[in-house]
């Protein structure tokens, strides 16, 4: 007996577990992470060469979307950060049974909204 396999993968409904979705928004924020380095570095340097355009710098941090910004930034590091700890749990076979695995999923993806929340509250 021979399974059908579909021609084409409708992505809309694949429904990923907890521990894929985790391992996916790893990936991403650690792209965003590399490519906003850039900006990032730009905006410390700005911030330290003088007094002026610190005070630029302040006015660009000021800005609404800005902070916004900055906090999806957050976000992506404080998710990458808690994944990463998870991630080496599982290189040395530590929580790879199913309910741990997803126990842990859920765990990173609370507490990287979290801190999210409690240090965006701070930044804002």
């Amino acid at each position: 007996m021979q399974k059908q396999r579909p021609k084409h993968l409708d992505l809309a409904k694949i429904r990923l577990p907890v521990p894929g979705i985790v391992s996916i928004l790893h990936r991403v924020s650690g792209v965003a992470l590399f490519l906003s380095l850039p900006l990032l570095m730009y905006l410390f340097a700005g911030s330290l060469s003088s007094a002026a355009d610190f005070e630029t710098f302040r006015a660009v941090i000021a800005h609404p979307l800005m902070k916004l910004v900055l906090i999806g930034f957050l976000w992506a590091y404080l998710h990458h950060f808690c994944a990463g700890i998870r991630f080496l749990f599982l290189d040395v076979h530590k929580g790879l049974e199913l309910e741990t695995a997803r126990a842990t999923a859920k765990a990173v993806l609370a507490v990287s909204l979290a801190l999210t929340v409690i240090l965006g509250v701070l930044v804002w």
